[in-house]
């Protein structure tokens, strides 16, 4: 009985050590192959037809604005600003009338000087899968610059490669460890589980149980 309990102890260990290295190891390989395609300066982003900016909730449950929503806004602005992007693609959540991130944030985009009309907007991206495939399938998008914080692109853009999209990266203002670190240590789980959905499950967009109380605004 003692040695079966060794032996169940060292397979134990040996499989906490074997996931814990394909953790490290699938997270390192996502943020490395995509690492020269992210760009943090509006002039050095190659121009493309449209910039995916990937949603997230105006504010907190302080009430207080979400500094990973405004860095994501800013960077939406000064992209167009730029002239990098013809017109920008917001895709965020709106299962529910009273929350609705495309509206909110074409309005902060449209805030910092983003003519209304070169938005448009994507109810149903519920989550970045969601918002890659809809940009691919709903939206015609085969070339865009994603804009999203700096720890999440690196698994957009792996999304967006899966799908045939060529994408760009260009990241936020990076919010400070101290207000982001929940999130980051998250976001190397949403890898993992990226990897799962698409080698294991083959998940694709969650089109069901979507109220989209505004129809799609197709990218020209």
């Amino acid at each position: 009985m003692q040695r079966l309990i060794k032996r169940l102890f060292r397979w134990l260990v040996w499989s906490f050590l074997a996931g814990l290295v394909f953790l490290v190891g699938f997270n390192v390989w996502i943020v490395e192959r995509s690492r020269s395609r992210v760009v943090s300066a509006p002039a050095g982003v190659p121009a493309a037809p449209v910039a995916l900016v990937l949603g997230t909730s105006r504010n907190l449950a302080s009430g207080r604005i979400n500094p990973h929503w405004k860095s994501r806004m800013d960077a939406g602005a000064a992209l167009w600003k730029a002239g990098r992007v013809k017109r920008i693609l917001v895709s965020g959540d709106n299962r529910k009338a009273d929350y609705n991130e495309p509206r909110d944030m074409r309005d902060g985009l449209v805030e910092r000087g983003v003519p209304m009309a070169a938005i448009s907007l994507d109810y149903a991206g519920l989550r970045t899968l969601d918002s890659v495939i809809r940009a691919k399938e709903i939206f015609g998008v085969d070339q865009c610059v994603i804009v999203t914080d700096d720890f999440h692109l690196p698994r957009a853009l792996w999304l967006a490669d899966r799908r045939g999209i060529r994408a760009t990266g260009f990241q936020g203002e990076p919010v400070p460890w101290d207000l982001s670190a929940k999130t980051r240590v998250r976001e190397w789980m949403a890898r993992i589980n990226a990897g799962l959905e698409e080698w294991v499950l083959g998940t694709g967009a969650r089109h069901y149980g979507v109220k989209e109380n505004l129809p799609n605004d197709p990218v020209p």
